[in-house]
């Protein structure tokens, strides 16, 4: 049954201390959670296998965050497909079904997550429709943790023992800034508006942005729009979704599976990539400015192929819009009546203060492994991370290593005291092996391998001594 907002069902363990005239109910050793998507459901599973008690707070009517592409804040469209193989992107203790495709459907997605939720039981945990307006740390470590209705209504406020913010790093659009765009009399949208396919048909379209949404919408307008031109800044490496009849993220797993230098796999990439896609100055692409696994990989079978057979047209960098249409960096103006930006995200946490993580002035958090908050032991966030693989194996074994950090506190201050010193000292590295370009875009991108490795051992630092 889904939980919904109701003053009658809230049975505080005791009365509410009282602060600035509001009261404030002391949830004891609960562990609050915030967020339903996969990241929170992950959460609550890990710490009730610890013995937590959780509530989870999400803002929406049903689980799946980001999977469930019709709330407001998804950036997920009818045609979305994995870009991650279904053996890489499955959780470890719960596998996806076997006769599903290789790569699964949004849609699949969100229903195998609701079958996650049902299976461990949770969804007795989840407050529904119900919003986290501020985040406070309080004394001891605690955090009290203001709630309303997501329609509107009266807040209340708890006080728990523990943070797991699990909202997404993918629903706050970054938009770009060219010169000329107030006076552009089309119509202009960021890539988290776009739904459905029907959007585009008898337009003439532009889409700004060169990552995997990017091309998706790119290739959706090639498809059904009037005409439609993609803009990138910078040549990329694409990679096909199938190498010598594999998803190509087995390959390039094989390959790091062998641990060589970096260099000699980049070379093996970059000769696998030239044989499978030849050569992208082709189709009129810009040749990649980087390395292979300096970026994030785009991985897409169809841009090229709608790109060799004329209906999506590379046009290069935008220099600047007019009321009519829009310059071009390499020469020539294009007309286009809707310009999809497909420019990313930033991460935001409007109901926590900067300070508390560490962002620097852009708002990047200062995180242990992109995890651990260095100035609250009692705070973690919980898949902010993007990988070169499947999310959710990775946001498995942060929520465990959360949970067992957790129950590590209480059970042995002096080993805890120990791994928090390596947690406070420890530099703000970056999970990758190669040198990534810097853009907000890769604030957070990590080698599925190297972190794992990682992570197995700040496990083994929390493992239970039997």
């Amino acid at each position: 049954m889904n939980r919904a907002w109701r003053a009658t069902e809230w049975t505080p363990e005791s009365q509410p201390t009282w602060k600035d005239d509001k009261p404030v109910y002391d949830r004891g050793e609960t562990v609050c959670v915030i967020g339903a998507g996969a990241s929170g459901l992950a959460a609550v599973k890990n710490l009730r296998e610890q013995g937590f008690s959780v509530d989870c707070f999400e803002r929406e009517t049903n689980i799946g965050g980001a999977w469930n592409w019709r709330h407001s804040r998804s950036p997920i469209y009818a045609s979305t497909h994995l870009i991650s193989s279904k053996p890489f992107t499955q959780f470890p203790d719960f596998p996806m079904p076997d006769q599903w495709p290789d790569y699964p459907s949004h849609a699949q997605v969100n229903e195998y997550l609701a079958h996650y939720a049902d299976h461990f039981g949770l969804r007795e945990h989840i407050w529904f429709g119900t919003e986290v307006s501020s985040v406070e740390p309080v004394e001891d470590g605690r955090w009290d943790v203001t709630t309303r209705p997501s329609g509107g209504g009266a807040e209340r406020v708890a006080r728990y023992a523990a943070l797991v913010i699990a909202n997404g790093h993918n629903w706050s659009p970054k938009l770009p800034a060219y010169e000329g765009m107030d006076e552009f009399r089309g119509e202009m949208i960021h890539a988290s508006s776009f739904k459905e396919s029907t959007m585009l048909r008898g337009r003439r379209v532009l889409v700004v942005g060169g990552g995997n949404t990017g091309c998706d919408i790119a290739v959706e307008g090639a498809m059904h729009a009037a005409a439609c031109w993609h803009s990138v800044r910078r040549g990329y490496w694409y990679a096909p979704k199938f190498v010598f009849g594999r998803p190509a993220d087995q390959v390039n797993d094989g390959i790091a599976a062998l641990r060589l230098p970096l260099f000699v796999r980049q070379w093996l990439l970059a000769r696998t990539l030239r044989l499978a896609v030849g050569d992208l100055t082709r189709y009129g692409l810009p040749k990649p400015d980087h390395k292979v696994l300096e970026t994030h990989p785009i991985v897409n079978s169809q841009l090229l192929y709608q790109i060799g057979h004329g209906g999506l047209r590379p046009v290069g960098e935008v220099r600047r819009f007019d009321r009519d249409g829009v310059e071009l960096v390499r020469g020539g103006r294009i007309h286009p009546d809707l310009v999809i930006f497909a420019t990313g995200y930033l991460p935001r946490f409007e109901f926590l203060a900067p300070e508390v993580l560490d962002a620097d002035k852009e708002g990047r958090p200062n995180l242990f492994m992109h995890a651990f908050a260095r100035r609250h032991p009692s705070l973690a966030i919980a898949g902010m991370v993007q990988p070169d693989s499947g999310l959710f194996p990775i946001v498995h074994w942060q929520t465990v290593a959360f949970a067992r950090w957790l129950r590590l506190r209480e059970a042995d201050p002096q080993r805890a005291a120990q791994f928090w010193h390596k947690v406070r000292a420890a530099p703000d590295r970056k999970w990758t092996n190669a040198k990534v370009k810097s853009s907000t875009r890769h604030w957070f991108e990590i080698s599925h391998t190297l972190y794992l490795r990682a992570l197995q051992g700040v496990l083994s630092d929390l493992e239970p001594v039997r």
